[in-house]
């Protein structure tokens, strides 16, 4: 699998291309705004775009994705139903935050534990991540040991849990149980800010690290 990492909004926030190699099928991860610059993106790296999938529903991450989804036709996939509430309030999100206005949308597909996303000749993995929201889920490519992660890890840090819906210890637990068990060797993209691996994260990272948990 390649990846392209697309910042985008006044959030800088890591909207992800990814694609199959063999197939050039490609997915748009959070488009959550800047959407000439995803499709500049997009037709440099001479993929088709086939679906978008979103991580939760942040106005940051998915304040685009109606907008993409209907200009392209295509699927939108994810998050969890938790982040229900999110998306019926993506209005009042783009207001409170000074983006350009954003309107819900209807997710072709809701994502659960344990659920796989075909792409290509790809499968990515889903993971449930609640904590930081609490339909977020995460995706993983086993071949090419890369995860996209969202809001809930970060290089050196964990996603906040000061929103409606969050929960430190929720988030704490999603960490250890869904993304310390994929391997340290493990690459991710986070929702904002540089990639990292699992094992740097156990090893240093100061909410998650493997020595403040015995």
């Amino acid at each position: 699998m390649s990846y392209r990492i697309i910042p985008v909004t006044p959030f800088e926030q890591n909207c992800s291309l990814i694609w199959c190699d063999e197939t050039k099928e490609a997915a748009v991860v959070d488009p959550g705004g800047d959407l000439d610059r995803i499709e500049a993106a997009i037709a440099q790296a001479g993929v088709t775009v086939k679906q978008v999938l979103v991580t939760h529903a942040h106005i940051d991450h998915v304040g685009g994705v109606a907008e993409f989804a209907e200009r392209h036709g295509l699927p939108i996939i994810g998050p969890h139903e938790g982040d229900q509430f999110w998306i019926d309030a993506l209005e009042q999100q783009s207001r409170r935050f000074g983006f350009k206005p954003s309107r819900p949308f209807v997710p072709t597909r809701w994502l659960h534990q344990g659920d796989t996303v075909q792409l290509g000749k790809l499968t990515l993995e889903v993971r449930h991540c609640p904590g930081h929201t609490p339909g977020h889920v995460i995706f993983f490519e086993p071949v090419s040991q890369l995860a996209i992660v969202g809001d809930v890890l970060f290089a050196g840090s964990i996603g906040r849990t000061d929103f409606p819906g969050g929960d430190h210890q929720t988030l704490i637990d999603a960490i250890r149980r869904e993304l310390f068990t994929l391997g340290d060797e493990v690459e991710f993209i986070p929702g904002h800010g540089p990639m990292s691996t699992i094992g740097d994260e156990r090893a240093t990272n100061p909410f998650v690290a493997d020595k403040k948990f015995g």
